[in-house]
């Protein structure tokens, strides 16, 4: 059980990482003048939704939680909306904590948003796919000692990767602030979105050496 569950984990980064790179090169052959950089917030939603949708698509396939009770309709419904209204809550306290830490309140909202945006499709879409909307399951992985599986400590390393990252890339920041690159929301997504494919990375060593 263990070596097909590191088996499917190894598949899941693997696809994640790809989804991201693809992100990039993809776009170009149906937008016009699509650049990563020249049109940063496009590819930032292109980016977004993308991840979020490979992630919804390998959690339905692989099911690392799997229930052995059958659920009802309407509670797979109910527990949708849930998932939703999480991850909308994620983003608007993401965007409200950029907007205290000195992002600007009006002029660049849209910005800051897609940066909440993309901060909560690498945290809190992968805690929803593999735990659903339970808070206390949240905290328990992410307490100290709580991690139960190789899922679980994968998802507990990506998601504080991803945090880590995002604050990381402040630093950068006031060295160039007049070129386009060095924006604010721009650079901070750029550097959580390195450091979720460099610890999916990172994730996939130890799977392709233990299943050698």
């Amino acid at each position: 059980m263990k070596d097909t569950d590191i088996k499917r984990l190894l598949y899941v980064h693997l696809l994640c990482i790809f989804s991201i790179i693809l992100s990039i090169f993809i776009p170009s052959f149906f937008l016009e003048n699509f650049s990563v950089l020249e049109t940063h917030l496009t590819w930032l939603c292109i980016c977004s939704v993308s991840v979020t949708a490979v992630n919804l698509v390998l959690y339905l396939v692989v099911k690392p939680n799997a229930s052995s009770k059958r659920s009802s309709l309407s509670y797979k419904v109910t527990r949708f909306l849930k998932c939703c209204i999480y991850f909308l809550m994620s983003c608007f306290s993401f965007h409200v904590i950029f907007v205290l830490y000195g992002a600007p309140l009006i002029e660049l909202a849209l910005e800051t948003f897609l940066l909440a945006v993309t901060l909560s499709t690498f945290t809190t879409v992968p805690c929803l796919c593999l735990l659903g909307p339970n808070f206390k399951a949240w905290l328990r992985v992410f307490s100290r000692n709580g991690v139960t599986s190789i899922w679980e400590n994968s998802l507990q390393i990506t998601t504080v990767s991803s945090f880590v990252g995002t604050w990381l890339g402040a630093f950068p920041i006031p060295l160039d602030w007049g070129r386009p690159w060095q924006c604010r929301c721009s650079q901070l997504a750029d550097d959580a979105e390195i450091h979720h494919m460099r610890n999916r990375g990172k994730n996939i060593i130890p799977s392709v050496y233990i299943e050698c």
